[in-house]
């Protein structure tokens, strides 16, 4: 997988630190645009606890690192063009909008343990205060 910066990308290579996966389905807008920014702002905090921040979308590079830039985000975001690991983590699900049918992400944050063991999933996510739960569970 790549980064937001077009360079490979290995879950694996964080082990030994919680990190704290977030799913969104699509940069530079609202919602998504809103989580973000609030894991941009508690990431001091979350860094205290020894949490890495990835956000992942379906996204290619361009559009990411665009996204990282215009909003000052202290953190990776991850590229999943192919929504592979969407897919491997199940949240790449059928959506309804005005009554259309299609595939996209369903906003989920997992935690991973030092371990690399899934700790804690935030399923159907509200963005509203959805960091601050996130960092309420590591502390």
């Amino acid at each position: 997988m790549l980064t937001d910066e077009g360079t490979e990308f290995s879950l694996s290579s964080l082990n030994g630190q919680s990190v704290v996966l977030y799913f969104y389905p699509k940069a530079n807008t609202p919602g998504c645009t809103k989580e973000s920014c609030s894991f941009r702002d508690v990431f001091p905090n979350l860094r205290k606890v020894n949490a890495v921040v990835l956000g992942i979308s379906p996204d290619g590079p361009a559009a990411q690192v665009k996204f990282r830039k215009k909003y000052g985000l202290p953190f990776t975001l991850l590229c999943d063009t192919e929504h592979a690991v969407a897919e491997a983590y199940g949240v790449w699900v059928e959506k309804s909008m005005y009554g259309k049918k299609y595939m996209g992400i369903e906003r989920t944050t997992f935690v991973i343990g030092e371990d690399g063991k899934i700790a804690k999933v935030f399923p159907k996510v509200k963005v509203d205060g959805h960091a601050e739960e996130v960092l309420a569970a590591l502390s």
